[in-house]
């Protein structure tokens, strides 16, 4: 079963609950698919090792060939070629690796090569059944969907697969949480949550992503949060209270059901919930 684990807006604890989830659980796998700023090893003690670079095929042009017919440009819809009157111009970052260009050229003057954007890491050793993987974009790179892409491609469908999706409701978002089984929302009882909250369900719904909802410090703020849920008739999944223990273990990097077994015993009933109503859906 893949359960994503998304959020409208960062700082939910998001990575919290997967990294959590994931080791309460047997015979998994967790993937940071927050591939621009992936955090979930913070909280691992795992060697990394690289399985893979992720690469962008990227047009380039012999311009002993190019006539400036200006095909290549009329066809790419990411303005990643320019012909201009003399001269033709790439621009590798706006690519989007489709090929198209290449088909389209009546001179046969482009040709691919690959352009790294980022690395695929896991764990040296996996032990006592858990397996993580993170996706890594390269800084300066503008598109993280081609490396969670690639990341997903490890997901083992015999196993349990967690999902750390990015924050927000984006592209990125989107590829880690699309073709998952179930879609846990975190979030928080302030008015950013609630608002951010919206956007994902609406985001989710449109998706048809069986979801649920579960509210972190949820004795922060107010009930709105709560009587939105209500109102939409939205499953509360789980609230976890503003607890000063678990945010000290959080902030020396400890995954709070080492130190809170109960904790440990409320992630695998909530894991085995979803799994008994939803576990057929989406696979």
């Amino acid at each position: 079963m893949k359960i994503a684990i998304a959020s409208g807006k960062g700082g939910t604890g998001k990575t919290t609950l997967a990294v959590n989830l994931a080791l309460a659980l047997e015979d998994v796998q967790l993937f940071d698919c927050d591939v621009e700023e992936p955090n979930c090893h913070l909280f691992l003690d795992l060697d990394l090792i690289k399985v893979e670079d992720v690469n962008i095929p990227t047009p380039e042009i012999d311009k002993s060939k190019c006539d400036l017919c200006g095909k290549c440009s009329e066809f790419c819809r990411f303005n990643a070629i320019a012909v201009l009157p003399k001269d033709v111009m790439v621009f590798p970052a706006l690519c989007h690796g489709c090929g198209g260009c290449t088909i389209v050229c009546p001179k046969e003057a482009i040709i691919e090569k690959d352009r790294s954007i980022g690395v695929i890491d896991r764990n040296k050793n996996s032990s006592g059944g858990f397996e993580f993987y993170r996706g890594l974009l390269d800084i300066g790179e503008p598109m993280a969907s081609p490396v969670i892409s690639a990341l997903k491609k490890h997901i083992d469908t015999n196993r349990t697969a967690i999902i750390d999706a990015p924050p927000g409701t984006a592209c990125p978002v989107i590829t880690s949480v699309g073709n998952v089984d179930y879609c846990i929302l975190v979030t928080e009882s302030t008015p950013f949550g609630l608002h951010d909250l919206m956007l994902a369900v609406d985001m989710v719904r449109i998706l048809e992503i069986p979801f649920g909802v579960i509210i972190n410090r949820h004795d922060i703020g107010d009930e709105k949060v709560e009587e939105y849920c209500n109102s939409q008739g939205i499953t509360i999944l789980m609230k976890i209270p503003h607890d000063h223990k678990i945010a000290r273990l959080y902030s020396e990097g400890i995954p709070f059901i080492s130190s809170m077994p109960e904790w440990k015993d409320r992630f695998v009933n909530l894991f085995e919930t979803i799994k008994q109503e939803y576990g057929g859906v989406g696979s």
